[in-house]
């Protein structure tokens, strides 16, 4: 699989687009995965574009596919990759040179077999926010019975409002430069470990659409937190990490994520930007205003009864986004246009009955297409992707799972 070095863009029309899609995969049972390769590339495009020269590192958890994570990789401004679990990150190291777990890890099992591997030990840097998870790799493997483990500290990048509170994720304890100080100097201190880099993932930017649907007041509200979070955390991390380099020779500091590539990349004390959901451009992904990523991953479900004139059911559908429960964790009817779910039943893990003017004209046998809320989670659900381009399928690729892999 190789990106276009100059895409089209044919989901400006959306009727040809879908239309186009379902030609190409009509001999195909449902449910099953597309992926438009136009899209992609210009997704992998737009990010770099967005990115302003600073490299971008993919986040393995929004794709799930390797032969798209290699694809990518193949382009100069995309280094390394973000992993979500040990088990996954020492996978890929088997090609991948430079694997960052973005979570820690008390994997036992994992933790033992990069410990006595020289190779995996070299390529793969494990995430740390407390001096406990360096008691725990010790516990597993004593200093002088492993090799050195490269270590990155995770560091808080919620914001504190006065108005809203805490905004963001519960990550990290470490929140100040002296904090951070503190645990690089514990890790500096210790046998079997180095200090290699530092990771500050503002979700409340990179993650939270500022142009929510129907909600305008809201998203003003929105534009206001998000600018005075970039600004108090570009710089809080920078006197982090002046603090830290006054100690510890780093390799790389990573921030940021899809939504925030041009707020994270202003920041100069950031060497790389993890990003992967703008790849796939789910549905989540169209709330903002600075960003319009193309629907380059969308799946199939089948029309398998009529309940009525003006309900038509698919069969299966509950694949929910993870996050807050809610209506928009739910994937999105998009083609035919004109579909919604039924009140009180939604998306259901073996039928979603669908209403609405579109509704009528589909029959037994019809396919409806559907984009999911966020971009990897999609990937859990189904073996493969045919990738699409020219209007024909050109490829067939698997998924983590079609790879028989389940990291979590």
């Amino acid at each position: 699989m190789k990106l276009l070095s100059t895409p089209a863009t044919p989901w400006h029309t959306p009727e040809d687009y879908w239309q186009t899609l379902a030609d190409a995969t009509h001999a195909l049972d449902a449910p099953y995965g597309v992926l438009s390769l136009e899209a992609l590339s210009h997704n992998a495009a737009d990010m770099i574009r967005r990115a302003s020269g600073v490299p971008i590192r993919v986040a393995s958890k929004s794709i799930r596919v390797r032969e798209v994570m290699d694809a990518v990789l193949e382009l100069d401004e995309f280094r390394g990759v973000l992993a979500y679990t040990l088990t996954e990150a020492l996978w890929l190291a088997e090609t991948i040179d430079d694997v960052v777990v973005g979570y820690p890890s008390v994997d036992r099992a994992a933790i033992a077999a990069l410990g006595t591997s020289p190779a995996l030990a070299e390529r793969v840097t494990l995430m740390i926010d407390s001096v406990e998870h360096l008691d725990f790799v010790d516990s597993v493997l004593s200093p002088q019975h492993r090799e050195t483990i490269r270590v990155c500290i995770d560091v808080d990048a919620s914001f504190h409002s006065p108005l809203l509170g805490h905004v963001g994720a519960h990550r990290s304890p470490v929140r100040s430069a002296a904090q951070a100080r503190t645990l690089a100097s514990t890790v500096l201190d210790r046998a079997g470990f180095t200090l290699v880099g530092i990771m500050a993932y503002e979700a409340q930017i990179a993650g939270v659409g500022n142009r929510p649907p129907n909600k305008a007041a809201f998203g003003r509200l929105l534009d206001v937190m998000q600018t005075a979070s970039a600004k108090e955390l570009r710089e809080r991390r920078g006197e982090i990490v002046a603090s830290v380099s006054e100690i510890a020779e780093l390799e790389f500091v990573n921030g940021g994520g899809t939504g925030s590539l041009e707020s994270t990349a202003e920041d100069t004390s950031v060497t790389e930007i993890a990003a992967g959901s703008g790849l796939f451009g789910p549905h989540l992904f169209d709330n903002y205003s600075h960003f319009t990523p193309a629907p380059a991953a969308a799946f199939a479900l089948a029309v398998d009864r009529k309940y009525s004139l003006d309900i038509a059911t698919v069969h299966g559908g509950g694949w929910i986004a993870s996050g807050e429960a809610g209506v928009d964790r739910m994937p999105q009817p998009t083609w035919p246009e004109g579909l919604k779910y039924v009140p009180r039943e939604g998306a259901g893990e073996v039928q979603s009955p669908l209403t609405g003017p579109a509704a009528e004209q589909l029959e037994v046998g019809d396919r409806v297409w559907f984009r999911h809320t966020k971009a990897g989670e999609l990937s859990e659900h189904l073996n493969e992707f045919a990738v699409v381009a020219d209007g024909r399928i050109v490829d067939t690729v698997p998924t983590y799972r079609g790879e028989g892999k389940a990291f979590l």
